[in-house]
């Protein structure tokens, strides 16, 4: 039986460890928003704070819209 791995990022490139998609790839935002099922705001500033980090990380590779869209958009509430 598959053991499940957590699909989470490799820094300083910001790569999921299990799937090589840029992180938060899609299985990485599913479980994000399982585990902050109740708290949306929550979920919210954690990856705020994930996006500064990679903004440091991966300055001058990706522009800011691009990472704020990576990181936060996604997660808003529909």
């Amino acid at each position: 039986m598959p053991r499940y791995r957590p699909h989470v990022a490799a820094r300083p490139s910001w790569r999921c460890r299990v799937c090589g998609a840029a992180w938060p790839c899609s299985p990485a935002r599913l479980a994000l928003l399982g585990e902050y099922r109740e708290d949306r705001i929550g979920l919210l500033i954690y990856l705020a704070a994930l996006l500064n980090e990679a903004a440091g990380d991966l300055a001058g590779q990706a522009g800011q819209d691009r990472l704020t869209d990576r990181f936060i958009t996604w997660a808003r509430a529909r």
